[in-house]
């Protein structure tokens, strides 16, 4: 996670960075966006819900709507890779004042991404957008391209099959959960029970016990 809030949104605090040790409110800010998006993609919405107002808070205390434009479409980030396709309604509050990037990453979030934003996106995005989500990235940025994909109708088996393997092996049960479950759609679709089968019970090992697990609708 050490990169994470840099590197998937290439347009905000790293910005800030110069040679004097780095500001308070720019490492705590940092840390809580860290914190919350693992907290959320864990599953743990209670601990995303307070590491989130932590950081929204301290990137405030700068009066810059552009970090707290990267914040949010970080955090709109993380739902796209749960499958959670729905409007980034805090960014589009700062929308006035986004910068072009910014404004290339929310419509990338959105699946309405144009020739024009590409090459506007951070790296990792603009590589798998090029490659229509193949080739090598970091963990989360390929679950954000798988979402996309699926949002437009390009998500192939494969795509799934990948987006499923990247979730189980950060441990992230939230996007596991999303993924998994429309794996086991389209297995019942196609009329293969056993694998259908299959897939609902490693759904129910992913939810185990916890009891803020994400919920699969059946």
């Amino acid at each position: 996670m050490k990169n994470l809030f840099f590197s998937v949104v290439v347009m905000g605090l790293a910005a800030c960075s110069s040679t004097p040790p780095a500001p308070d409110w720019q490492l705590e800010a940092k840390g809580s966006m860290d914190r919350a998006v693992a907290a959320y993609l864990e599953g743990n919405s209670r601990v995303e819900a307070a590491e989130l107002a932590r950081a929204r808070a301290q990137l405030s205390r700068t009066g810059r709507a552009d970090l707290l434009g990267t914040a949010e479409l970080l955090n709109c980030a993380t739902r796209v890779a749960s499958l959670v396709f729905e409007p980034c309604a805090a960014f589009e509050a700062l929308r006035p004042d986004a910068t072009p990037a910014q404004l290339a990453y929310a419509n990338y979030l959105r699946g309405q991404a144009q020739p024009q934003d590409i090459a506007l996106l951070p790296a990792p995005q603009r590589a798998l957008a090029l490659s229509a989500g193949s080739g090598a990235a970091d963990p989360l940025p390929r679950l954000v391209a798988a979402g996309v994909l699926l949002q437009t109708g390009q998500a192939s088996p494969a795509v799934i099959t990948q987006a499923i393997d990247t979730a189980s092996a950060q441990g992230w049960r939230r996007p596991l959960l999303a993924w998994l479950g429309v794996q086991a759609r389209r297995a019942e679709l196609g009329g293969d029970a056993a694998e259908a089968a299959r897939l609902r019970r490693r759904i129910a090992i992913t939810q185990g016990s916890a009891a803020d697990a994400p919920k699969v609708l059946p």
